[in-house]
């Protein structure tokens, strides 16, 4: 029997080698209805740049519509190298991809949501916005999953929402897409991401076609841009 605290280390070590900030582990049963077979996940997590948040002046820019890819591809490549390892010691895994989507017919979902993984395994919480906030890194990070067979353990506690009060995000979203409330226990989404995506493509068509905002990454306080 393999011990599984000794697995975990060793992915945690490959994850931060190939350039991971943050790995976390958490059982996922019941959370990817499509895949049963592979019931436990992985959560990775990458450390945006500063400098080029701060590029962020009420649109996106050139420059951070680079680093975002970039951020996913590196994310993309751990996750698939993770993948491999899991195989490597006899299980099964399957890695999601940074930018997921089921499709046209599906364009806002896709596999499992990320932001599911990272908060089981206690790397931070979903805030107002939608998005994710580490305890490490606030909202300046990107993440990606690798669904497993192999029967990881939780090592961090849950966090509980830290937004409070604040709505930065809200004031601040030029598409006015979050609604500026906490994420329902029936997983509601808090924010409206197809208004997000058609603000992005009417106003921002000739940064990355549109793919891109990072408004509301760069004025949430629990970053703390240096």
């Amino acid at each position: 029997m393999q011990n599984i605290p000794d697995l975990q280390n060793l992915l945690t070590a490959c994850a931060k080698d190939w350039g991971a900030d943050l790995i976390g582990f958490c059982d996922l049963h019941g959370e990817a209805p499509d895949l049963p077979e592979l019931p436990y996940g992985v959560s990775l997590a990458v450390k945006l740049s500063d400098a080029v948040l701060k590029t962020i002046d009420g649109t996106p820019s050139y420059v951070y519509f680079q680093h975002y890819r970039t951020a996913n591809a590196l994310l993309d490549s751990i996750a698939f190298r993770l993948a491999r390892k899991i195989e490597e010691l006899g299980y099964s895994a399957l890695p999601i991809a940074a930018s997921q989507s089921l499709g046209k017919n599906n364009p806002y979902r896709g596999i499992l949501p990320h932001k599911t993984a990272a908060v089981k395994s206690g790397l931070g919480f979903v805030g107002k916005s939608g998005l994710f906030l580490s305890k490490n890194y606030g909202s300046k990070v990107r993440l990606a999953t690798v669904l497993t067979d192999l029967p990881v353990q939780a090592e961090l506690p849950i966090i509980e929402n830290g937004c409070g009060a604040c709505e930065r995000c809200k004031k601040a979203c030029p598409a006015g897409a979050i609604f500026g409330e906490l994420p329902k226990a029936n997983g509601e989404r808090n924010f409206d991401p197809e208004k997000c995506s058609r603000y992005m493509k009417e106003h921002f068509q000739d940064i990355g076609r549109g793919s891109v905002c990072g408004v509301c990454i760069k004025v949430c306080p629990k970053n703390k841009l240096q």
